[in-house]
């Protein structure tokens, strides 16, 4: 049985956040990316869920601007990669002046390679990064959450402070050789694919189909 996932397009820039439920009448829930509280909270008081926990797959603002408020109202623990924790905690110092992005400290930090149960699913961690120095992906029950690494038809932006062209491509190699090509992509900008289809057609894939 495949996960409940749904997916919101959240705060400035309209970035994915999504709700994962191990099943639709699941009474717990993951957030992954919350760039905007109001909103999640709206759904998980319709969906009667209660947030278990807080993922974030990377520091950059638009990935953050919910963090705090949500944290605060649900009590959830928030869950970042321990390289990237001084963009969420040192948030005026990184983040645009409009994103209005409130400093939170994570809760728990990661390095990639762990196993998390939450909310009755297990998530895997990997470290993958590229478009920002320690990017996180989770992985549970065939979905893969790849946050700015992988997107339908596109890849994340390298040409930011961090990121780097040869190491994205290594560490989407990395996901492709780990997990099966009907792996289902939820993404941090647009919608889901999978990865067979990225690897099968995505434009700047090229090299790892050759």
């Amino acid at each position: 049985m495949s996960l409940a996932v749904n997916r919101y397009e959240l705060g400035p820039i309209g970035t994915n956040g999504y709700l994962v439920r191990e099943t639709p009448d699941a009474t717990e829930a993951v957030v992954v990316d919350p760039g905007d509280a109001a909103p999640l909270q709206s759904e998980l008081e319709r969906l009667g869920a209660r947030c278990a926990a807080i993922l974030i797959t990377h520091g950059h603002w638009d990935h953050l601007v919910g963090v705090a408020d949500l944290a605060d109202a649900t009590g959830a623990p928030v869950h970042m990669a321990a390289d990237e924790r001084m963009l969420l905690e040192d948030a005026a110092r990184w983040a645009p002046a409009f994103a209005q992005l409130r400093p939170y400290t994570p809760d728990v930090l990661l390095d990639g390679d762990e196993t998390l149960e939450l909310a009755g699913i297990t998530f895997e961690t990997l470290r993958v990064p590229g478009h920002s120095p320690a990017h996180l992906a989770y992985y549970a029950d065939g979905c893969l959450f790849s946050g700015d690494v992988l997107f339908a038809g596109s890849v994340g932006r390298t040409d930011l402070p961090g990121a780097k062209w040869e190491t994205l491509v290594d560490s989407i190699r990395i996901l492709a050789d780990r997990f099966p090509p009907e792996t289902t992509v939820y993404p941090g900008h647009g919608p889901e694919t999978t990865l067979g289809a990225e690897l099968e057609r995505n434009p700047f894939l090229a090299e790892l189909r050759a």
